[in-house]
C-alpha cells in the first residue's frame, strides 16, 4: 500500500495531496500542448543539445524538460508496443555512444600531450627566470 505524501501547505503541512489540498501539488501548471511542443524540441535537437539547453529555451527546469520526455516516451511505448523499434534505437544509440567514446579518448590522448608539453615549458621558463 502507497502512502499519501504530504503536500507541505502553509498551514500544518498535514494535509495529503489526495486530499485536494490547495497548497499540494496537483495537476500540472503547464499545458499538454506546451509540454509536447517542449518535448517535440528536445527531439529535433537529435541529441546534440542537452535537456538543460532545451529547457532554459523553453522556460522551465532541465528535471522538469526530462520527465516530460520520460513521460512522452511510456505514453508512446504504450501506444505503439515499440519492443523491434526501441532494440532498434538501443543498437544505434550504442554505436553513436561508442564513436563518441572513441572521439573523446582520442581527445583526451591529445591533451595529455598537450599538457606535458606545458608542464615542460612551464618548467624550463621557470628555470630560466632563477
Amino acid at each position: 500500500m502507497r502512502r499519501p505524501r504530504l503536500c507541505g501547505h502553509a498551514d500544518n503541512g498535514s494535509c495529503t495531496s489526495e486530499e485536494g489540498c490547495p497548497g499540494g501539488r496537483g495537476k500540472s501548471p503547464y499545458p499538454a500542448e506546451f509540454r509536447n511542443d517542449a518535448v517535440a524540441l528536445y527531439r529535433a535537437a537529435g541529441g546534440k543539445r542537452t535537456y538543460a539547453a532545451v529547457a532554459a529555451h523553453a522556460g522551465v527546469t532541465g528535471e522538469t524538460l526530462r520527465s516530460w520526455v520520460r513521460q512522452a516516451d511510456e505514453h508512446a511505448g504504450r501506444d505503439h508496443g515499440r519492443e523491434d523499434q526501441s532494440a532498434q534505437s538501443r543498437d544505434e544509440e550504442l554505436t553513436r555512444l561508442r564513436a563518441e567514446n572513441g572521439r573523446l579518448r582520442k581527445a583526451e590522448k591529445e591533451w595529455e600531450l598537450e599538457r606535458k608539453i606545458l608542464r615542460r615549458a612551464a618548467a624550463y621558463f621557470a628555470k630560466e627566470m632563477k
